[in-house]
């Protein structure tokens, strides 16, 4: 019998060597290479000789082409995410950390699925379907088309899946699955590049969106391949704190629609509600009056946001003062504090920063910089804003106040919430029409949103 050969296969990257290193030239990571036999002949398939079904090249002219119909779920939010709901043959994968609620999600939505005349088979690798069954009680779900299957051998799942024809599967989780014909284990790169493949074709030959759940590592991104998150259609990232009750899902990637989108969720006992309005959520618990404390709206996909934006400037007890911020990217913070520093004489060299955007919530546009710089500004100078000012801006390093999109749907969200004064870009100021409620000012410069904004 011939001898089986072995290569080195890094966990983290898919990075493949004939021999063990102890750091992958590939991520840089140590200690991630695992010795996996290749596989055989049987296993690969005989992929040279071709099928005798294979599809043949056509025309794009000749091509068809019409409106995918999506399925709908009861949750509004989900569907925003999605891109107007779930495609039919699509596979999506959803990360998050253990416990921040993925099982919770996945399974309201096939009981609502199930409700809507949909056979849907729930898969769960890690409990057997008793404690799945629990898990159903806690949250009131009692419907005779849901279907829940134990069983992490795909080829026992593809057989049920072919017995069943459901319309709408769920995989929990796609490390806990395992293709016999690969010697590696569950979880390991070959597993799980080789199930998720398979479970591509299930989907596209039969027509099936199926969800599959995926670990995350320590460093927040989803464990296995790189590979796995190219392989799929849409991967959403489940993110929040889990001593908190909110909870946000965010789409880093969709080939049916927008990625800039984002669904808020409050975790309660009886499950996952939706949040409509997130900005009454954000604002409800900010201290009015106080400095370092600004309004931004920030816009997330399609919809505005407003959220309150701290900081908190003191002196330095050491040689290098720090800058510490949450929610928004720390390089933005040393970089508006030299320029309020520059163009605005503010002298925060000896001066601890620490930036933060309230309700766990994560901005990464350049609006929120203006919001941001008034922040800092009212903190060092220990002066408050105005309750009811809404600061909207991008900063150059020049000091000036540079124009944002959909300035609009921003102060239309701002004058809905209560806001009497929106500090804007001058340049963004024609060309639409504001609600009566609000006043409307426009700035050229950090210097001159300073004098508005803190009354100098």
């Amino acid at each position: 019998m011939a001898k089986r050969k072995s290569k080195f296969i890094c966990q983290s990257c898919g990075y493949e060597s004939p021999k063990w290193m102890g750091k992958c030239p590939g991520c840089n990571q140590w200690n991630t290479l695992v010795e996996e036999l290749e596989a055989t002949k049987s296993a690969r398939g005989n992929w040279a000789t071709g099928s005798k079904t294979s599809q043949k090249p056509e025309k794009i002219t000749s091509i068809q082409s019409q409106e995918e119909p999506r399925i709908k779920t009861s949750m509004q939010e989900l569907n925003r995410v999605l891109g107007g709901g779930i495609v039919p043959g699509s596979l999506v994968l959803i990360g998050g950390d253990p416990g921040i609620g993925k099982s919770t999600l996945l399974l309201q939505v096939s009981s609502q699925l199930a409700r809507h005349d949909l056979d849907v088979l729930y898969i769960s690798g890690e409990e057997s379907a008793r404690q799945t069954k629990l898990r159903a009680d806690r949250l009131a779900i009692k419907t005779d088309r849901l279907y829940v299957l134990s069983e992490t051998n795909l080829v026992d799942i593809a057989n049920q899946i072919d017995q069943l024809k459901p319309g709408f599967v769920v995989i929990d989780s796609i490390q806990t699955i395992f293709k016999e014909e690969v010697t590696s284990a569950p979880g390991s790169v070959s597993q799980v590049r080789e199930c998720t493949s398979e479970l591509m074709r299930i989907a596209k030959q039969n027509h099936i969106p199926i969800f599959i759940v995926g670990h995350v590592t320590k460093e927040g991104s989803i464990a296995g391949p790189r590979l796995l998150e190219h392989m799929v259609d849409a991967v959403l990232y489940f993110e929040g704190e889990r001593h908190h009750t909110f909870r946000i899902l965010r789409g880093v990637k969709n080939r049916f629609g927008s990625t800039n989108e984002m669904g808020i969720f409050e975790m309660k006992e009886e499950g996952l509600t939706e949040v409509l309005n997130p900005s009454e959520i954000f604002l409800e618990e900010r201290s009015q009056g106080v400095a370092g404390s600004t309004i931004v709206a920030s816009m997330e996909g399609t919809r505005p946001v407003l959220v309150e934006i701290q900081s908190l400037i003191s002196p330095t007890s050491f040689g290098n003062p720090r800058r510490m911020a949450t929610g928004i990217d720390h390089n933005r913070v040393p970089l508006l504090m030299a320029v309020l520093e520059k163009r605005v004489g503010l002298m925060l060299q000896n001066q601890d920063a620490y930036v933060k955007v309230a309700g766990g919530v994560k901005l990464d546009e350049p609006a929120i910089d203006l919001a941001v710089a008034i922040s800092i500004a009212s903190s060092f100078r220990d002066k408050a804003p105005h309750a009811e000012d809404v600061l909207i801006g991008e900063v150059g390093l020049t000091g000036e106040i540079r124009r944002v999109s959909r300035i609009d749907q921003r102060v239309q969200e701002a004058a809905k919430l209560g806001f009497k004064r929106a500090i804007i870009p001058s340049r963004n100021i024609d060309g639409w029409k504001a609600p009566s409620s609000i006043e409307v000012v426009g700035v050229q410069s950090v210097q001159e949103a300073i004098k508005i904004a803190l009354g100098d």
